[in-house]
């Protein structure tokens, strides 16, 4: 009973929150704070972020393109976004966010844990979602936020998938563009490979073992080179994060499109790593400004703490 008494009242307050129709809705509480989505995920099971999955949302001329929230590994449309939902809806855009690579056919809470599958069915996942959110709309493309595994999935469904026209602005907070070695991943996985056992095939988390920067995954990711000229590319990474290893792996350079930030750089007080840096305020402000580089704003430099983001 008192589970249904909480649904019944996160719901209720999703729906006052949310709005309809527009996409400036009234201004919703923004909590630097990675675990932020946490609430509301258990008030409403399976749910959407008040501000987002509005399918009646117009976007505005200042904000053209619709912002589809990719998460990462063990993340969901509710987890991975408690900061970004309300903070992009309060600016004025149109925010969609998905849930994939959950387990099937298990019951709540499985269904929020997501990428936990093939990163190439998490790709097509995506690009189905992508299509309902520009017809939707009436956009012709969107913009991509992507956290962690979130960076990649979009990088597959742009290459191998139809996506590369269909994305205007690609943003990727503690990017993951050539995988991890992290606890010596690339050692095990490889020593698998050779004894006849595809870590992508093992039960649980599929992705984690795609991780790895030779596996057949990151191998097509890397594939041609990671970047295309007509997309514009930023990368937010953090000189702490401990599963990106090392941080700057997730940092390649490229052309005038492509633009990688260190939180850190001009800021030592920051202290966030693979998750917080989707709660710190200062890398918000550099999506921000990557989003809307004609109008960007002072980025602030706060104390922040590892694990949430949070300003301590």
């Amino acid at each position: 009973m008192g589970r249904k008494l909480i649904a019944a009242l996160g719901s209720a307050v999703a729906l006052m929150l949310a709005g309809t129709g527009t996409a400036s809705a009234e201004e919703l509480p923004v909590p630097f704070n990675f675990f932020g989505g946490i609430a509301p995920e258990l008030a409403d099971q399976g749910g959407s972020l008040p501000g987002s999955n509005d399918y009646d949302c117009t976007p505005s001329a200042e904000h053209p393109n619709p912002v589809v929230l990719a998460h990462g590994t063990g993340g969901a449309q509710q987890t991975n976004w408690g900061t970004y939902v309300p903070l992009l809806k309060n600016e004025g855009y149109c925010v969609f966010a998905l849930t994939y690579g959950a387990p099937e056919g298990l019951p709540w809470p499985a269904t929020a844990v997501g990428g936990m599958g093939r990163m190439e069915d998490s790709a097509q996942e995506l690009a189905t979602f992508v299509d309902g959110v520009l017809a939707s709309t009436g956009a012709s493309k969107v913009d991509i936020v992507g956290h962690s595994q979130g960076t990649i999935v979009p990088a597959y469904y742009a290459k191998y998938l139809g996506g590369r026209d269909k994305i205007d602005k690609h943003v990727s907070i503690a990017p993951a563009w050539n995988g991890t070695t992290l606890g010596g991943a690339d050692i095990i996985f490889e020593q698998a490979r050779r004894l006849g056992l595809p870590p992508e095939s093992f039960p649980i988390c599929h992705a984690c073992a795609q991780l790895d920067p030779e596996s057949p995954f990151m191998r097509a990711i890397r594939e041609g080179g990671h970047y295309f000229p007509e997309i514009e590319y930023t990368n937010i990474a953090t000189k702490y994060d401990e599963l990106i290893a090392p941080f700057w792996s997730g940092l390649p350079p490229g052309g005038d499109n492509v633009h990688n930030i260190v939180v850190q750089d001009g800021c030592d007080i920051d202290y966030t790593e693979h998750a917080g840096i989707a709660g710190s305020r200062r890398a918000a402000y550099f999506v921000l400004n990557a989003l809307d580089p004609a109008n960007p704003r002072s980025v602030p430099c706060d104390r922040a703490a590892p694990l949430s983001g949070s300003p301590f």
